[in-house]
């Protein structure tokens, strides 16, 4: 009989599929949901609905953490701002790179499976190269791009599914003389002003009932002083009052059509609110209220300009079907003379109907804000004893510097915890001479994801000092222009720390232990049952601190800022610890384009 001989690209595509980890039951509504019960894999942002970055695997624990080596490093060929939560499904780690390409690995080895690279529409971005994620479901991983699309790739080969635009990118930059006029007549900024309004995309799609639920970012308008080298961070957001922006939303899709199914807009008609003079736990604003109303007729259509761009991956509740998310600033940035009112609903952490997109409740942390307090880090849902009662919550880590916690159902506030970084002259206007404040623009807890242990009751926040000094200034009237006021909120140069704080959650928001870092904390926690947390630094570092003291364990500099939230999975039984090393321009930390996994010596 004549042997039959196989053609060398064939033998190569078998070798692949002897190569790649075996898959399991299908990821569909049922596994995501049980996501919890799940201890090997990472199926969710969160690592399942509740988004509370709490993983159960408890093989690297307190006395084995030591131990832990470098086990693979995958280059994904970008050095940029990398910010991503890789999901990891039946040994297959999913993850998104700097312009929202993806790329499937083996999760045991990070040889790569298969890789999509995206072509952007538009080659201005609004909002950086940076994407946090992305999210699997019924065959398909899902991600939102940097030019503002939903794309639908097939699990199993990468190959693009569906493309469909979550809209028109293209949007007005805003009045391109103010941003020469100021750059070259005011010395105090020292440096040219850039920035625009735009759209985008930059947050992990979640994945729920058959739809996909994205929101968009870049829809504010806001300029900024570009840094004196490369490297540095941002120089300062500059804020001028107009109207350039647009509603932030966010939408869901049909996850097998991408047909829009409901969408619910950040900032709607009436959004001037009641007119706080204090905010809602009781902190007296900084306003003109007869002012804001004098003017409020003049700007009554603020509102279809008025930003709230959205960061981050809903938190979800599968019993009451309610998201639960943070909007952030108002339109435009640091300047509110156009936009008078509570703008709602910027600044607010909400409740959404995940099968309508209807608004159940809000929570205004910053009324009218001017100050860059948006509600950027993703809320995460556990149950708390409240009078003796077991009670579902939902927890937030505040760019204010304080953990809000709430009831799930109503929205009511249940406490705040002890501030975890410095506050001073918050809520204060801005001067012509410069007041400092402090959180300053970056805030306490910026977008970076805190983690929850459940049962032990403690959240782990990764947090900032930086100070800003926040300053009322006027171009005068040149040449027949119209004087123009301005703001500019600008980063102190020294005395910036980074705080990694744990929360007594369970006692009303005690801090039980704090550890300072060399540079602000951005990019977020991770905590295991092996009573740890993983926390990345600007500066390279992945380190595991005791969960109880805060102590550290252990330590590895991974050449490139840390600034991505740690992830934990198990493969053939082995436990892995993984993170994207690339650092961040925005906060002048170094760029790479690396994830590395962690593991213990075989």
């Amino acid at each position: 009989m004549k042997r039959r001989v196989l053609s060398p690209t064939l033998l190569f595509a078998l070798a692949l599929v002897a190569a790649a980890p075996a898959r399991s039951q299908p990821i569909d509504d049922a596994r995501l949901l049980d996501a919890d019960a799940d201890a090997a894999d990472w199926l969710l942002p969160g690592r399942d609905y509740r988004d509370r970055r709490f993983s159960p695997l408890d093989q690297i624990d307190v006395k084995t953490v030591r131990r832990l080596v470098p086990k693979w490093i995958y280059q994904t060929g970008y050095a940029a701002t990398f910010q991503t939560t890789p999901l990891v499904a039946d040994g297959v780690m999913y993850l998104s790179a700097p312009f929202s390409h993806v790329m499937a690995l083996d999760a045991a080895t990070g040889r790569e499976l298969w890789r999509y690279e995206h072509k952007a529409t538009t080659k201005k971005l609004c909002c950086g190269p940076a994407n946090r994620g992305v999210a699997l479901g019924y065959g398909k991983v899902f991600v939102a791009t940097v030019d503002a699309r939903l794309v639908a790739l097939d699990q199993a080969t990468g190959r693009v599914a569906f493309d469909i635009p979550l809209a028109d990118a293209a949007d007005p930059d805003g009045p391109s003389e103010d941003r020469a006029a100021l750059g070259q007549s005011d010395p105090a900024l020292k440096g040219a002003v850039s920035g625009s309004t735009g759209i985008g995309a930059n947050s992990a799609p979640l994945v729920f009932d058959g739809k996909v639920i994205i929101g968009v970012t870049g829809v504010g308008y806001g300029l900024h002083l570009d840094s004196d080298r490369p490297g540095a961070p941002l120089g300062a957001v500059v804020g001028v009052a107009g109207r350039y922006g647009r509603p932030g939303f966010l939408a869901a899709f049909d996850a097998a059509t991408g047909k829009l199914v409901w969408k619910f807009e950040a900032t709607q008609e009436g959004w001037e609110g009641a007119f706080r003079q204090d905010t809602p736990y009781g902190v007296t604003l900084d306003r003109d209220i007869p002012a804001e109303k004098a003017a409020a007729e003049a700007h009554k259509d603020s509102w279809k300009y008025g930003g709230g761009s959205i960061w981050h991956a809903p938190a979800l509740d599968p019993k009451t079907g309610l998201l639960f998310l943070g909007i952030g600033n108002p339109s435009p940035q640091a300047a509110g003379e156009s936009r008078p009112g509570d703008n709602l609903y910027t600044s607010s952490l909400v409740a959404l109907d995940a099968r309508t997109g209807r608004l159940v409740w809000h929570y205004q942390q910053t009324p009218h804000d001017l100050w860059g307090y948006d509600v950027a880090s993703p809320p995460a849902l556990f149950d708390l004893a409240v009078n003796g009662k077991s009670v579902p919550v939902v927890g937030q880590a505040s760019k204010l510097g304080w953990y809000f916690v709430h009831d799930r159902a109503t929205g009511e506030l249940l406490f705040k915890s002890d501030p975890f970084v410095p506050q001073s002259n918050m809520f204060k206007a801005p001067t012509p001479e410069g007041i400092v404040i402090a959180p300053g623009v970056g805030g306490g807890s910026n977008w970076s994801p805190a983690a929850v242990d459940p049962a032990a009751g403690v959240a782990f926040v990764a947090a900032m000092h930086w100070p800003s000094t926040y300053r009322a200034s006027v171009l005068p009237a040149v040449g027949g222009k119209p004087a123009v006021h301005y703001f500019n909120i600008e980063p102190v140069k020294q005395g910036m720390y980074g705080l990694l704080s744990a929360i007594d959650l369970k006692a009303g928001g005690k801090i039980l232990w704090q550890r300072k870092t060399p540079d602000p904390l951005v990019g977020g926690t991770l905590a295991t049952a092996g009573g740890l947390v993983f926390n990345g630094e600007g500066g390279g570092d992945l380190s595991a601190f005791d969960a109880k003291t805060g102590a550290t364990l252990w330590s590895f500099n991974c050449g490139a800022g840390v600034n991505a939230p740690p992830i934990a999975f198990a493969v053939a039984g082995k436990q892995y610890v993984a993170v994207a090393a690339g650092g961040s321009q925005i906060w002048g930390f170094r760029q790479g384009g690396a994830v590395i996994a962690f593991g213990l010596p075989d």
